[in-house]
């Protein structure tokens, strides 16, 4: 007798129907993002032993634990938590808009604009922290103002965007070089270690600007979702239902970049994240759409996994960003030759 597929297994929340195995790697991931966080919590020249750093977040433990976890360490762990999310969930947004897998922030240029900003600020306004923030974020922001402007022909088409960010990606990746190589040594190797994306040095102040500044338009992508996935449909049938399918795209990739901006302003440019996430959280969720909540899971597991790796399992410690580009260069190399197999 033959088998006869009768579709996915779903569950409904309130009025929402959720896919059954949405939920379950939902619930495996975030328990994977716990069980990593309790873990690195207690990774360091100062060990901590899992139960020891419960209490120590509970208020229970003793002094010196509860300093070493919850003052020095928490603040690290939140900002990979937090940061991983934001862009992944700007990815989605991304590839979700121009329906490519390979669409991403660093790869369309704003984490080289956000860098060429940091660099003017740095070099000709002044080197705080403020300042350098003030600047990447400024920087990517207006990257992606003239990545719109240049492919704007009455809306946003993903191929042109796609084409038209790495264009500009490349020449600001060129500026940026031309202007660390004029630049004292001291300066260019600090702005290097930044531009390759760290979360050395992140404090609770700063997440919490960066957390203040994302929240709305975290909350107006998920408002978002079903404007999308009409679009997914085609565009008449999306403005048949009552979609203007350029002003969603717009306000999702708006929303895409300043979700990037903030993250990028307070780490640099962590890349691959927002590309990776996406599709990975896909995959393991067998669905035909990219889901911004597993997807948020998923990159906040991806950074936080990365920033364990950069700071305890390699010889010297490194900026997360290296360990995010080896690990997402590996996973382009792939994605880029499954695509090849599948339209051969």
């Amino acid at each position: 007798m033959t088998a006869v597929d009768v579709g996915y297994r779903r569950v409904v929340l309130g009025a929402l129907p959720v896919r059954l195995r949405s939920i379950v790697v939902g619930v495996a991931v975030l328990v994977a993002v716990i069980v990593l966080a309790v873990l690195s919590l207690g990774w360091g020249t100062y060990p901590v032993a899992p139960d020891a750093v419960v209490r120590a977040l509970l208020g229970a433990g003793d002094a010196l634990d509860t300093t070493v976890v919850v003052s020095w360490r928490l603040p690290r762990v939140l900002a990979a938590l937090t940061l991983g999310a934001l862009l992944a969930i700007a990815g989605a947004l991304f590839q979700t808009v121009t329906r490519n897998p390979l669409a991403s922030p660093d790869i369309l240029g704003l984490s080289n604009g956000a860098f060429t900003g940091m660099l003017l600020t740095l070099v000709l306004v002044s080197t705080s922290w403020p300042a350098r923030a003030a600047g990447a974020l400024i920087g990517c922001l207006v990257a992606s103002a003239v990545i719109w402007f240049l492919s704007y022909r009455g809306g946003v088409q993903g191929f042109r965007l796609i084409v038209v960010g790495i264009g500009v990606s490349a020449m600001l990746a060129s500026l940026n070089t031309w202007m660390l190589l004029q630049i004292e040594l001291e300066t260019a190797m600090f702005a290097s270690a930044w531009g390759h994306g760290s979360l050395n040095g992140v404090t609770g102040d700063a997440l919490g600007g960066v957390l203040l500044c994302a929240a709305p338009f975290a909350i107006a992508a998920f408002a978002l979702v079903p404007a999308l996935r009409q679009l997914e449909l085609g565009d008449d049938m999306a403005a048949a239902s009552g979609v203007r399918p350029h002003l969603v795209r717009s306000l999702a990739l708006l929303a895409g970049v300043v979700l990037v901006a903030a993250a990028t302003a307070v780490a640099g440019p962590i890349a691959f994240v927002a590309l990776a996430a996406p599709q990975i959280a896909r995959r393991l969720a067998r669905t035909p759409s990219l889901s911004l909540t597993l997807s948020a899971l998923v990159g906040a597991l991806l950074l936080l996994g990365s920033d364990a790796i950069a700071q305890h399992l390699l010889p010297v410690t490194l900026p997360v960003g290296v360990v995010t580009v080896s690990v997402g260069g590996a996973y382009l190399i792939v994605m880029i030759v499954t695509e090849i197999r599948r339209r051969v």
